[in-house]
């Protein structure tokens, strides 16, 4: 044992090792699995593309959690409401088709099942179509304005909104089954707001959503009523996104942090907060510099202790350092603690000013540096 230190030095080199120990156990750098393989592109025959995604920190955080592919692969909507199954994901004309089971269809005839008001969830990107028709069946005319449109429009222009239409179109024309009605009533409504829809319903026996669909075609014979629900949707264009995206800079899948929603490049090596092309091996060469520099440095200290110099190093930073990227999540990345860096530095200069401070006693022993 090195005589040159007192009792009180070495008790000093402990507390800064159990200080130093303490900083060391707070997160380091780690590697994040490649999340892009994570990813899934489809349930069923709907494809999945961004905004969207059907795995957490796949797409828009704007859109998180709203699909899910269940394990029959049915893609449903997640609203407030309830799951609703999706037929169909339009991303050049951004819209979702949904179906609800609730609704009245063309089988029911006068026989009128139970419904729910169907609604969204306020704080996404989704929106009610102004395409869509609702259709309500036998309502109280003591509580709901039942009257043929045009008429009432132009005798009371100032509530023209506020009425059922009993001329529309679609009661007259009922989609694939135009005689499915016999004695029930039927007339159109927009109800501009969930609230709407739940009053409507409270003095109607059930209700239908119609939405025009596209054929494609020239008009004015372009649009067709089919039953459904379109749910329009945004998409959040930004330029770290589309550069993650871009071919030539890697094609990497737009995605999020889990933790703190902050946006990532999903790519096949691992998660990078630009584009994936040449950024992840730099990343990588440049983690293991650290790494390499850290063990040198943290031996350094650990070897310039007396009480380690004859003894084989407990601590294998190496396996830490494997275990650490081995176990990492997806999607999460863990910052260097800023107070750690500054305590190691704290505790070199201690170091350095404590031994510049011990006395020397050229091997001999006394009771002020007896070590036992």
């Amino acid at each position: 044992m090195d005589s040159s230190f007192t009792y009180r030095s070495v008790s000093n080199y402990k507390s800064i090792l159990y200080i130093l120990l303490f900083i060391f156990a707070l997160p380091f750098p780690r590697l994040t699995k490649a999340q892009a393989s994570v990813c899934r592109t489809s349930c069923g025959d709907i494809p999945i593309n961004y905004p969207f995604g059907i795995d957490d920190g796949c797409g828009s955080p704007y859109y998180r959690h709203i699909l899910v592919c269940s394990d029959s692969r049915r893609l449903e909507l997640r609203t407030p409401s309830g799951r609703y199954p999706i037929r169909n994901i339009t991303y050049s004309d951004p819209h979702i088709l949904v179906s609800d089971h609730l609704m009245w269809n063309c089988q029911d005839g006068d026989n009128f099942r139970p419904t729910r008001p169907f609604s969204l969830d306020t704080s996404t990107h989704l929106s009610l179509s102004l395409q869509n028709d609702y259709l309500f069946f036998n309502c109280s005319e003591d509580d709901v304005i039942i009257e043929p449109k045009p008429i009432f429009c132009e005798r009371f222009p100032d509530r023209c909104d506020s009425t059922c239409d009993s001329a529309s179109y679609l009661c007259r024309h009922l989609p694939e089954c135009a005689s499915a009605l016999r004695s029930s009533s039927c007339c159109s409504y927009y109800p501009k707001a969930t609230e709407s829809l739940r009053l409507m319903l409270k003095y109607c026996a059930t209700y239908t959503s119609v939405y025009w669909r596209n054929l494609g075609v020239t008009p004015p014979f372009n649009e067709v009523p089919e039953y459904g629900i379109r749910v329009n949707f945004d998409i959040p264009v930004t330029t770290r996104c589309l550069q993650c995206q871009d071919g030539t800079k890697g094609g990497g899948i737009c995605g999020f942090d889990t933790q703190t929603q902050n946006f990532l490049c999903l790519c096949e090596k691992g998660n990078v907060t630009t584009y994936c092309r040449g950024m992840f091996s730099d990343f990588s060469l440049s983690h293991a510099a650290r790494t390499s520099r850290f063990n040198r440095f943290f031996h350094g200290i650990i070897l310039d202790f007396p009480v380690f110099k004859t003894r084989t190093p407990i601590i294998k930073y190496n396996h830490m350092f494997q275990h650490s990227r081995s176990g990492a999540i997806a999607g999460t990345a863990t910052a260097v603690s800023m107070a750690g860096a500054l305590g190691v530095g704290a505790g070199v200069w201690y170091l350095r000013k404590v031994r510049a401070k011990a006395p020397v006693t050229h091997g001999v022993q006394s009771t002020e540096n007896r070590l036992f």
